[in-house]
C-alpha cells in the first residue's frame, strides 16, 4: 500500500468536510480528503438542496390555482412530478461543480475516493492508500434512522436517500414522523397533487414553540394533509402501493407509498473507532466543547459530532476545528446562536431559546416582545398576514427568536447576528428598516420591547410635561 504523510486528513466530503478541506489548503496546509461516497454528501444528493427544489416546484403549483392577489384567476394545477423530479436533479448538477474532485484538487486537496478506516491513533487506510497525518477531521455526516418497527423491513418504503429516485406521482403518500422533513415533504407532495397522511408518535413539530406549530400545522390540514398526532407505529404490512400502517391504539392508514422521516444517525459505522482510541455514544462519536474526540488528535464535526444537525452548524464547525488545527487556537463550539429553520408554506424560524425554555432558563427576569404579520404593511400587500416575531429577552439582550410567517428563514438571518455577538435590543432599534418590506417586522419586534418603557411611564410623561412648560 501507498503511505501518505499529510497534515490534515478530513474523513467525508459533505459540507463540513469540504470546508475544512478548503479552508485548511488555502491557508498552506497538506490536505487529503477522503470519500467513498458522493462529493457533496447528503446536503447536494439527498438533502437541503432537492428537497428545497422539490419545495419551489410545489410553491408554483400551489400558486396557479390559489393566487393570492386579486385580479388573477385561479388556473387547474395539475403538476408533472416526473418533471419536477427531473429539475430536482438538474438543480444538483448546478450545484455539483462546486463540491467536485475537481475543484478540490485544483485547489490543491489530495481526494481519495475510497472509504475509511482506522488502523492506529494516528493511521487510516483508505483503498491502497495508508494515511498517517497529524490531525484528522470526522466529517462522515448522516444517514436516515429506519426504526424497528415490525414489519417494515418487508415492506417497500421510502428515505430521504431514496424518494428521489421516484418519477410516478405518489396517489397516497403516508409519513411516518411529524418532524421537519416529514412536515416539509408532506406539504409538498400534497401540493403536487398526492393525498398525504403524516403519522407522529407525539406532537408534529414537537421540538418547537407549540403556537407556532399550530400555525404551519394549520396551514396544512387546510391543504389538505392529515396530520394524525400520538400515533406510534406498532406494525407496518402491505405491498407496493398498497402499504397500511397501523398505530398503537389500533387505527390504520393507507396509502400507495410510505416515507419514513423519524431521525438521522451519525455515521460511524466502518470506521473502527476503537483502533483509534475514539468513543461514540446513542448520538454520535464523543467529542468535548472543542470538538475534540477522546483521540485528542481527531476532530469531529457536523452530524458526526452527534449534536444538532444542520448544514450550517457543520459549516460554523469547520471555522472551529481549522483555528485549532492549522494555528493551534484555542476554540470552543456553540449552540445558542444556531438557527434552524422548517421550509413549509409559511416557514418556522427559530434562534436560541423557545419561550418556554427562556421562561425556564430565566423566570421572572424574562421578557416577551411581540409583534404580528397583520400589522406588517408589505405582509398585508402579499397576503401574508399570518404569523408572528417573538423574542425573548434577558437582561435587555435577545436570548431566544421565534418567527412563524412568510419568509421566516429569511428574517432568522437579522437575529442569528443579533445573537451572536451579544447585540443588544436597544441596538436593534436603531436600525432603519426599508418601506414596505416583511423584513421590517424585526425592527417592530423590538420597538414593542421598548413601547411600555416609554409610553406607559409616569415619570417619564412627568418630565415631558415639565419640558414641555419651559420650552420657548
Amino acid at each position: 500500500m501507498a503511505v501518505i504523510s499529510t497534515d490534515l486528513l478530513v474523513i467525508g466530503a459533505g459540507s463540513g468536510g469540504l470546508s475544512v478541506a478548503a479552508g485548511a489548503v488555502q491557508m498552506g496546509a497538506d490536505v487529503t480528503l477522503v470519500e467513498g461516497g458522493e462529493m457533496g454528501g447528503d446536503c447536494l444528493n439527498y438533502g437541503c438542496v432537492p428537497s428545497k427544489s422539490l419545495i419551489a416546484s410545489a410553491k408554483a403549483a400551489h400558486a396557479i390555482a390559489h393566487p393570492a392577489a386579486p385580479g388573477v384567476t385561479p388556473g387547474a394545477a395539475d403538476p408533472d412530478y416526473a418533471a419536477a423530479m427531473a429539475g430536482v436533479q438538474e438543480v444538483i448538477a448546478r450545484i455539483a461543480p462546486h463540491d467536485s474532485q475537481a475543484r478540490f484538487e485544483d485547489l490543491g486537496v489530495r481526494v481519495i475516493r475510497a472509504w475509511a478506516r482506522f488502523r492506529s491513533p494516528r493511521e487510516v487506510e483508505a483503498g491502497e492508500h495508508v494515511i498517517r497525518a497529524r490531525r484528522i477531521v470526522l466529517a462522515t455526516g448522516s444517514s436516515p434512522l429506519v426504526p424497528p418497527i415490525p414489519g417494515l423491513a418487508e415492506v417497500p418504503h421510502l428515505t430521504n436517500e431514496t424518494l428521489w429516485d421516484l418519477r410516478e406521482r405518489p396517489r397516497h403518500l403516508i409519513v411516518i414522523g411529524g418532524g421537519p422533513i416529514g412536515i416539509e415533504m408532506a406539504q409538498a407532495h400534497r401540493r403536487l397533487g398526492s393525498g398525504v397522511t403524516v403519522i407522529e408518535g407525539a406532537r408534529a413539530l414537537g421540538r418547537e414553540d407549540p403556537e407556532a406549530a399550530a400555525l404551519i400545522l394549520d396551514r396544512l390540514r387546510a391543504e389538505g394533509v392529515a396530520i394524525e398526532e400520538n400515533a406510534p407505529a406498532a406494525e407496518v404490512r402491505g405491498s407496493d402501493g398498497a402499504i397500511e400502517v397501523v398505530a398503537e391504539d389500533g387505527r390504520v392508514f393507507e396509502g400507495s407509498h410510505l416515507l419514513v422521516a423519524v431521525g438521522r444517525r451519525a455515521n460511524t459505522d466502518g470506521l473502527n473507532l476503537g483502533a483509534a482510541g475514539i468513543e461514540t455514544t446513542r448520538a454520535g462519536v464523543r467529542v468535548d466543547g472543542r470538538l475534540r474526540t477522546t483521540n485528542r488528535r481527531v476532530f469531529a464535526i457536523g452530524d458526526a459530532a452527534g449534536g444538532l444537525q444542520f448544514t450550517h452548524l457543520a459549516g460554523y464547525h469547520a471555522g472551529i476545528v481549522i483555528r485549532q488545527a492549522l494555528l493551534g487556537l484555542p476554540a470552543r463550539a456553540r449552540t445558542d446562536h444556531i438557527p434552524r429553520v422548517t421550509y413549509t408554506a409559511p416557514e418556522l424560524a427559530q434562534i436560541g431559546l423557545t419561550e418556554a425554555e427562556a421562561r425556564e432558563a430565566h423566570g421572572a427576569r424574562l421578557e416577551v416582545a411581540r409583534f404580528d404579520y397583520s400589522g406588517n404593511d408589505r405582509a398585508l400587500a402579499e397576503r401574508k398576514p399570518e404569523g408572528f416575531i417573538k423574542v425573548m429577552v434577558a437582561r435587555g439582550k435577545p436570548v431566544g427568536v421565534t418567527i412563524a410567517g412568510h419568509q421566516a428563514g429569511e428574517h432568522i438571518n437579522l437575529w442569528a447576528l443579533v445573537l451572536a455577538n451579544g447585540v443588544s435590543m436597544k441596538s436593534v432599534t436603531a436600525m432603519v428598516s426599508p418601506y414596505p418590506t416583511v423584513g421590517e417586522i424585526s425592527k417592530r419586534a423590538a420597538g414593542a420591547y421598548f413601547s411600555p418603557k416609554l409610553f406607559d411611564n409616569p415619570l417619564l410623561k412627568r418630565v415631558v410635561g415639565m419640558v414641555q412648560r419651559f420650552l420657548p
